[in-house]
């Protein structure tokens, strides 16, 4: 094993309430009215440091900010297509003021390519928002730490230890498994002719497939599914649940007020023990042995080999599962959604696979490879559809300029991907679904091609990008292969409800539901 120095970082020297505690404690002398008769004083000062530091700055173009919450009121409740709206009125490069945080949204290629390449050392740490703090123990993971030296240790850990080909490659078996109990899952409804809720059952094989890879078994049935699952999805809603006290610190107070610092507590300590379990599970010299490493395992040698903490594995964890679940099911929905809308591209993929494949009844992950439209169909589903509309968040490290324009120290920085991949200055009919777009195309999602970005770009890029993508391609080969798609009575291409769900990933709004009928062997003999 690769031998890596690292710099930690300090740890978490507080107690979980000593926060929360201290600050009640500060305001216990202030009456109520006392609070009221402050705040036209805390309004007047915002408001004349806010005048004076802009004035002397040339900030990009964006709306006038209103005294305390700035622009947070123009934020709809799916941000990506506010931001839209906003870009069509002041351009690709917008300033907002998102209460007291300065804030710069890229909706172009040229300068997303600008900020994730010529300048990403400008650009390249993370906000340090409270839910991400705390979920990550101060930090103590991959995604969401700061740039710094501790970053760059564990960046290589996660691209030679944790997403290296090999390991990889290595997790195929379980990507093939779930497939296939998935796949069996939908053949027993099929005589029923009951439409089937795809969203449900590509969140099941998403988690699966996670689950395993990373804790070395799946959470299939009873009480131990039931407590994951919930403590899982109020992980993932935390991630992008308001806190005042994230742009408005001075009023961070209202956080304790109604209750979402003891949300995230509760969250952050059921998490906690749910780590805990697992990493014991697998310390136990007791525990058999398992021919296949999952990313426990892994991170305990890497601990050995570092002097690493439990928080440091429960941190990269985090990032593992909160990561990996959500994006994976949502593409595939998105995908399945488009196949079902365009018949057309539906059976070029279909006759495309079964022409591979033949009558070997599954499709393996060693068959990708020669699916070429099948990977196109993945690649527009990323661009029509980014997983992740606005990337992680990104924040500055110092002053410096884009296009003349000033940009401070600590902007939080939004890269809208979702608008650069629908932009007609990039795409003929972006709102078409056409994957015969990519054909002769060089455009690819790695990081190099800045019209196409759904995992990010730069020192920040997705480093589980290659794991994701794997696992949608044989999910999306084997459902066109083994099974022929209509929609359920009453709902056609022209009625299906594509509307988004609110989030860091964007799902469908509301869930896929499809018929579905088994391939007959005349189907694929036809291809072969």
């Amino acid at each position: 094993m690769q031998q890596f120095t690292l710099t930690l970082p300090s740890p978490i020297v507080c107690s979980p309430y000593q926060n929360s505690m201290s600050l009640l404690t500060s305001l216990s002398w202030l009456s109520f009215p006392s609070i009221l008769l402050l705040l036209p004083l805390m309004f007047l000062t915002t408001l004349i440091i806010f005048k004076k530091s802009r004035s002397s700055l040339n900030l990009p173009p964006g709306p006038p900010p209103l005294p305390i919450i700035g622009n947070m009121h123009q934020l709809g409740v799916v941000s990506h297509n506010s931001l839209l709206s906003l870009f069509k009125t002041y351009g690709p490069l917008l300033h907002l003021q998102l209460g007291s945080v300065p804030t710069l949204v890229v909706s172009s290629a040229e300068l997303a390519k600008e900020v994730m390449k010529y300048q990403d050392l400008n650009f390249c740490s993370r906000p340090p928002f409270m839910s991400q703090k705390r979920l990550s123990y101060n930090f103590q993971d991959i995604a969401f730490v700061p740039y710094g030296e501790y970053w760059r240790e564990m960046r290589k850990i996660s691209i030679v230890e944790l997403f290296s080909t090999k390991r990889i490659q290595s997790f195929g078996f379980i990507r093939e498994e779930e497939v296939s109990q998935m796949i069996a899952l939908i053949s027993d409804s099929c005589s029923s002719s009951k439409p089937i809720n795809l969203s449900d059952l590509l969140l099941t094989l998403t988690s699966n497939i996670i689950c395993r890879a990373a804790f070395g078994k799946c959470y299939i049935g009873g009480a131990e599914k039931s407590d994951f699952h919930r403590i899982s999805l109020e992980t993932q809603a935390l991630f992008v649940a308001f806190f005042v006290g994230d742009f408005i610190p001075w009023l961070g107070w209202i956080d304790t007020l109604t209750g979402q610092r003891a949300r995230l507590e509760k969250n952050f300590f059921e998490l906690d023990a749910f780590y805990d379990q697992v990493i014991d599970e697998h310390m136990d010299p007791e525990r058999p042995k398992s021919e296949h490493e999952d990313f426990v395992d892994v991170m305990i040698k890497v601990q050995k080999d570092l002097n690493l903490t439990r928080d440091h594995i429960k941190g990269v964890l985090m990032n593992i599962l909160v990561a990996g679940t959500d994006t994976g099911s949502a593409t595939v929905v998105w995908a399945m959604t488009e196949l079902i809308r365009n018949p057309r591209v539906m059976k070029k993929a279909q006759d495309e696979v079964r022409s591979v494949v033949g009558s070997k009844n599954k499709v393996e992950e060693s068959d990708l490879s020669q699916l070429h439209y099948l990977k196109l169909v993945v690649k527009e589903t990323f661009r029509l559809h980014c997983p992740a509309p606005l990337l992680v968040p990104r924040e500055t490290i110092r002053h410096c300029t884009i296009n003349g324009y000033d940009i401070l120290p600590k902007t939080l920085v939004f890269v809208n991907a979702m608008a650069i991949g629908r932009d007609p200055e990039y795409w003929k009919d972006p709102d078409e679904f056409v994957p015969e777009r990519f054909i002769d195309s060089e455009v690819d999602y790695r990081g190099t091609h800045f019209q196409l970005i759904p995992f990010g770009a730069g020192r920040r890029i997705c480093p589980g990008m290659s794991f994701g993508t794997m696992t949608v391609e044989l999910t999306m080969a084997n459902l066109v292969y083994h099974f022929n798609w209509e929609f359920p009575s009453g709902v056609n291409k022209e009625n299906i409800d594509m509307s988004e769900a609110p989030g860091i990933t964007v799902h469908k709004k509301s869930d896929l539901l499809l018929v579905a009928t088994k391939t007959s062997s005349s189907d694929v003999q036809r291809q072969e």
